[in-house]
């Protein structure tokens, strides 16, 4: 391998980038008003449907007759109820806006927690103690949250983040390298010394640089308006966008690896990031979802960065704690770079 056939490669894809000024603008404007919308339009709103999570039960979903809350409670429309087994994993989802509101069981206080944060959580506190009128007095106990809260716009921001470096990534390797095929530039590069190892590292790598560059960009931008709080280590936080910007990357060059049609291409891309965008807790959590639709979440490496990341920037967890969802992305690396590397071809 030629290191500096390599670096040809790394510095004529870059340049190609940075000299396409609606591209470049694009990846730095779109992730910011995505924000920008959210935190100031909407005051962090989350989406319509209420969470309403309840201990203690043996299983997720129960049947609401059977859920031993106020009966003018239990049949309120447009409430999801949500078993867990303990207080405490009851209180972490709430604290992470993955529910709206938090109530124990069958008790005589009809004790409840709710985030002062969480616009949606006020409004399950008006219904639950409008629930208990009809009993001439209002009777529920309040419990405050110990710790610090999260803002919802602290729980969003990771993941617009990600889900700009999916669409990069996905865009900037698969779509680019098949057009690229399409026009004859890899059959002209295939006339020249460079191999397809040195191709298709420069391409991962460019891409990788671009994607951590217009990261670390949106950070300071939006952090500057929005005074976004990291309990962990900003290192952590970079090892971990990096190891997930490769493993896009790596997606990225699979799409890549065969075909010359742009259009189906296109269509390619859409398939693989709009279920991802969805799926991987990028808007909305999955909290008190089937089983199944988590289990085609964990299939898509974007579940696994936002997991890791968010554990970091609003738990203050370590590199240590994150071991399992990095280790899952390194191995998806690797099958997507054995797997593109194995199928591509210059010409078809």
């Amino acid at each position: 391998m030629s290191f500096k056939r390599l670096w040809a490669m790394f510095y004529a894809r870059n340049l190609e980038f940075f000299r396409d000024r609606s591209a470049l603008g694009w990846n730095f404007l779109f992730p910011f008003l995505i924000v920008a919308g959210f935190g100031m339009i909407f005051g962090g709103k989350d989406y319509a449907e209420y969470k309403v999570g309840f201990f203690p039960s043996q299983y997720e979903s129960v049947s609401v007759s059977n859920i031993d809350l106020p009966s003018g409670f239990r049949e309120t429309n447009y409430i999801k109820f949500i078993g867990f087994e303990s207080f405490e994993d009851g209180i972490e989802k709430l604290k992470h806006h993955k529910i709206d509101f938090l109530v124990k069981a069958g008790s005589p206080e009809n004790e409840y927690w709710v985030s002062d944060s969480s616009p949606k959580g006020y409004i399950i506190e008006k219904l639950f103690k409008g629930s208990l009128l009809p009993d001439g007095k209002v009777v529920a106990g309040k419990r405050e949250i110990k710790g610090k809260e999260i803002r919802y716009i602290d729980w969003l921001f990771p993941g617009i983040l990600a889900m700009n470096m999916m669409f990069s990534a996905l865009w900037g390797v698969g779509y680019v390298v098949v057009r690229y095929r399409k026009i004859g530039v890899l059959k002209r590069l295939n006339a020249t010394p460079l191999t397809a190892f040195e191709y298709l590292s420069a391409q991962i790598l460019s891409r990788i640089f671009i994607l951590m560059f217009t990261l670390a960009i949106v950070w300071i931008g939006c952090s500057f308006i929005f005074s976004f709080k990291v309990e962990g280590s900003y290192f952590d936080l970079f090892v971990i966008f990096f190891t997930g910007g490769i493993c896009l990357s790596a997606f990225g060059l699979v799409i890549a690896a065969r075909g010359t049609s742009e259009e189906f291409t296109s269509g390619v891309v859409n398939f693989i990031s709009w279920p991802m965008m969805f799926l991987s807790e990028v808007w909305f959590s999955l909290e008190g979802s089937s089983r199944w639709v988590k289990l085609i979440a964990k299939l898509f490496p974007l579940t696994h960065m936002l997991s890791a990341v968010r554990k970091v920037m609003n738990d203050g967890a370590k590199l240590a704690d994150v071991t399992p969802e990095l280790a899952v992305l390194v191995l998806m690396t690797a099958m997507s770079i054995a797997v593109g590397a194995a199928l591509f071809s210059w010409n078809k």
